[in-house]
Protein backbone atom coordinates (compact mmCIF):
# COMPACT_ATOMS: atom_id res chain seq x y z
CA UNK A 1 0.00 0.00 0.00
CA UNK A 2 2.78 2.64 0.31
CA UNK A 3 3.87 2.21 -3.18
CA UNK A 4 0.37 2.87 -4.34
CA UNK A 5 0.50 6.73 -1.88
CA UNK A 6 4.08 6.90 -2.57
CA UNK A 7 2.84 6.61 -6.51
CA UNK A 8 -0.01 9.39 -6.30
CA UNK A 9 1.84 11.65 -4.91
CA UNK A 10 4.87 11.45 -7.13
CA UNK A 11 2.53 11.86 -10.28
CA UNK A 12 0.93 14.85 -8.39
CA UNK A 13 4.37 16.52 -7.87
CA UNK A 14 5.69 17.05 -11.68
CA UNK A 15 1.91 18.70 -11.90
CA UNK A 16 2.50 21.04 -9.38
CA UNK A 17 6.74 21.47 -10.83
CA UNK A 18 4.97 21.63 -14.00
CA UNK A 19 2.62 24.59 -12.98
CA UNK A 20 5.88 26.58 -10.78
CA UNK A 21 7.77 26.12 -14.19
CA UNK A 22 5.30 27.78 -16.48
CA UNK A 23 5.47 31.64 -14.65
CA UNK A 24 9.36 31.31 -14.60
CA UNK A 25 9.54 30.38 -18.13
CA UNK A 26 7.38 33.37 -18.66
CA UNK A 27 9.75 35.73 -16.91
CA UNK A 28 12.58 34.25 -18.58
CA UNK A 29 11.31 34.99 -21.99
CA UNK A 30 10.48 38.52 -21.47
CA UNK A 31 13.90 38.85 -20.06
CA UNK A 32 15.64 37.81 -23.19
CA UNK A 33 13.08 39.94 -25.33
CA UNK A 34 14.10 42.91 -23.13
CA UNK A 35 17.75 42.40 -23.61
CA UNK A 36 17.08 42.10 -27.74
CA UNK A 37 14.51 44.79 -28.01
CA UNK A 38 15.92 47.19 -25.47
CA UNK A 39 13.01 49.89 -26.61
CA UNK A 40 10.68 47.65 -24.30
CA UNK A 41 10.17 49.11 -20.87
CA UNK A 42 9.45 46.62 -17.87
CA UNK A 43 6.34 48.01 -18.34
CA UNK A 44 6.13 46.95 -21.95
CA UNK A 45 7.32 43.66 -21.36
CA UNK A 46 4.92 42.71 -18.49
CA UNK A 47 2.08 44.34 -20.68
CA UNK A 48 2.33 41.84 -23.65
CA UNK A 49 -0.26 39.10 -24.38
CA UNK A 50 1.45 36.86 -26.56
CA UNK A 51 3.52 36.01 -29.66
CA UNK A 52 1.07 38.17 -31.69
CA UNK A 53 1.48 41.04 -29.54
CA UNK A 54 4.71 41.02 -29.31
CA UNK A 55 5.64 41.19 -32.93
CA UNK A 56 3.14 43.82 -33.25
CA UNK A 57 5.22 46.08 -31.03
CA UNK A 58 8.27 45.57 -32.46
CA UNK A 59 6.93 46.52 -35.76
CA UNK A 60 5.62 49.44 -34.04
CA UNK A 61 8.92 50.36 -31.70
CA UNK A 62 11.79 49.26 -34.55
CA UNK A 63 9.98 50.15 -38.02
CA UNK A 64 10.20 46.64 -39.21
CA UNK A 65 8.63 44.96 -41.64
CA UNK A 66 5.68 42.55 -40.20
CA UNK A 67 7.22 39.52 -42.39
CA UNK A 68 10.46 40.63 -40.38
CA UNK A 69 9.84 41.05 -37.33
CA UNK A 70 7.63 37.62 -37.05
CA UNK A 71 10.97 35.89 -38.39
CA UNK A 72 13.23 37.90 -35.58
CA UNK A 73 10.20 36.70 -32.72
CA UNK A 74 10.48 33.13 -34.31
CA UNK A 75 13.98 32.77 -33.92
CA UNK A 76 14.22 34.51 -30.23
CA UNK A 77 11.24 32.08 -28.91
CA UNK A 78 12.80 29.05 -30.83
CA UNK A 79 9.24 27.11 -30.26
CA UNK A 80 8.70 28.22 -27.16
CA UNK A 81 5.24 29.35 -25.57
CA UNK A 82 4.78 33.02 -24.62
Amino acid sequence: MTNASSNAASNSNPVAAKSEIAPQTGQIVRKEIGVKWNKFSEQDLTALKDKDDLVTQVVAKYGLEKAQAQRDVDGLLKGRQF
